[in-house]
C-alpha cells in the first residue's frame, strides 16, 4: 500500500485518510525532512524499521517529536547520529531493540503470578505491587544512549513529550534539557511504574498530552516536510466485547486522541489563513500553511496490527514490524523519486 500525503481537513472523513491530490504541484523528492514519531509500546519496532531504511538512504534530519516509546527512537536516534552519522544511529537503534527483545522488558517486568495476584486483590497500584520501582528498561536506556551527546552535539532538535501529573498539561523537553528521567518520563505507563520527577514534579506518559507532538514541531521545524509515523491502529476489528478486548481498544483510542486532534487543528489554521488571507502571518501560520505532511500508518502495513498487543516484545514480532516498517520506508521513498521525475 502506498504512502500518503496528507493534507488534513477539518470535517468529512478521517485527517489522517486524505490524500494531497496535488502531488504534481509537490516539490521535488525531500533530501531533508522532520519526523514525528508516535508511541505504542512494542509496535515502535516498526518505527525502528522506517528509521533504518531512511538512515540507508541518507536521507536527513532536521527536528524530531515523539512520545512514549516514540521519544525513545528519538533519543535512540539522536544520540547515534551524534557519535558517528547515520551509520551510528542505525547500529544504535539496533542494538537497544535487539538486546529489548532478549530481556522481555514489557512483558516480562513482573512475574504474571505476581500481577495476576496483585489484581484478584484489589491492587492495582504499582506503588503497591512494585513499590521498589523495577524497571529494568532504565538500565538499558543508560547504556544505549548518550545523553551527553544530545545535549552538546545533536545534528537534529528533539522535542519530547510528558504529561504533568498535576494538571494533565503538555510539558516539550528540548535536547538541551534531554535526560535519562525526560526519556523514562515521556515512555511512563502509569499502571506499571512510578510517576518520574523532573524538577520536583511527576510526570506520565507524553502520549496522553501529545502522541506525537506535531504542532511544536511544526514551529521548531526549518523544512516544510514532516514525516509522521503512526503506530497504534486507528481502525479497530469487530464490536470487543470481552473486558480485555474493551481495554485494548479504549487503550488504541485515548493514545490516539491527542494526534487527531492536533490534525484537526492544523487543518483548521490552514483553512483560515486562506480564508482570511493572512497579509502578515505569524511564523507558525506560514510554515502551517508550506507544511507538507506525509504520513507512515503501521496498520497499512503490518496485517492484524490491532488485535496484536503492545507488550509483545517476543523477537519474532518485533522482526515482522522492523521489516514491515523498512518496506513502508523504501515505499515512501519510491513514491518521493517518482513525484520527483513527475517535476523535472
Amino acid at each position: 500500500m502506498p504512502a500518503k500525503n496528507i493534507n488534513p481537513q477539518p470535517s468529512g472523513g478521517s485527517p489522517t485518510r486524505e490524500l494531497d491530490r496535488s502531488r504534481k504541484a509537490s516539490r521535488a523528492k525531500p533530501e531533508r525532512v522532520s519526523l514525528a514519531l508516535q508511541g505504542g509500546g512494542a509496535y515502535g519496532a516498526f518505527t525502528w524499521g522506517v528509521l533504518d531504511r531512511l538512515l540507508e538512504e541518507e536521507i536527513s534530519f532536521d527536528a524530531v517529536s515523539g512520545a512514549s516509546i516514540g521519544a525513545i527512537n528519538a533519543a535512540l536516534l539522536a544520540s547515534g547520529l551524534a557519535k558517528d552519522g547515520p551509520d551510528g544511529a542505525r547500529e544504535t537503534l539496533d542494538a537497544f531493540w535487539t538486546k529489548l527483545s532478549r530481556m522481555g522488558i514489557l512483558n516480562r517486568l513482573l512475574p504474571p503470578e505476581l500481577l495476576q495476584a496483585a489484581s484478584a486483590l484489589g491492587v492495582g497500584s504499582p506503588y503497591q505491587f512494585n513499590p521498589l520501582d523495577l524497571n529494568p528498561v532504565r538500565d538499558l536506556l543508560a547504556h544505549e544512549i548518550d545523553f551527553d551527546a544530545i545535549q552538546t552535539g545533536a545534528p537534529v532538535r528533539l522535542l519530547l513529550s510528558a504529561t504533568r501529573v498535576s494538571d494533565g498539561a503538555l510539558r516539550i523537553f528540548r535536547e538541551q534539557d534531554v535526560t535519562l528521567d525526560v526519556v523514562l518520563a515521556s515512555s511512563c505507563v502509569p499502571q506499571l511504574h512510578h510517576a518520574v520527577s523532573i524538577n520536583g514534579e511527576p510526570h506520565w506518559d507524553g502520549g496522553f498530552a501529545a502522541n506525537p507532538p506535531l504542532i511544536e514541531l511544526i514551529g521548531a521545524s526549518k523544512v516544510s516536510d514532516v514525516l509522521l509515523v503512526q503506530i497504534i491502529p486507528m481502525n479497530g476489528a469487530d464490536l470487543p466485547r470481552t473486558k480485555k478486548e474493551i481495554e485494548h481498544r479504549l487503550n488504541q483510542i485515548t493514545f490516539n486522541s491527542p494526534l487527531k486532534g492536533e490534525l484537526e487543528a492544523i487543518s483548521t489554521m490552514k483553512k483560515l489563513s486562506r480564508a482570511d488571507g493572512d497579509a502578515s502571518p505569524s511564523g507558525l501560520s506560514r510554515k502551517v500553511q508550506r507544511l507538507r505532511l506525509h504520513q507512515l500508518a503501521a496498520e497499512d502495513h503490518v496485517p492484524g496490527l490491532a488485535e496484536a498487543s503492545i507488550l509483545n516484545v517476543d523477537a519474532s514480532f518485533l522482526s515482522e514490524l522492523r521489516d514491515a516498517g523498512r518496506r513502508a520506508g523504501d515505499i515512501w521513498l519510491s513514491d518521493q523519486r517518482s513525484l520527483t521525475e513527475e517535476t523535472l
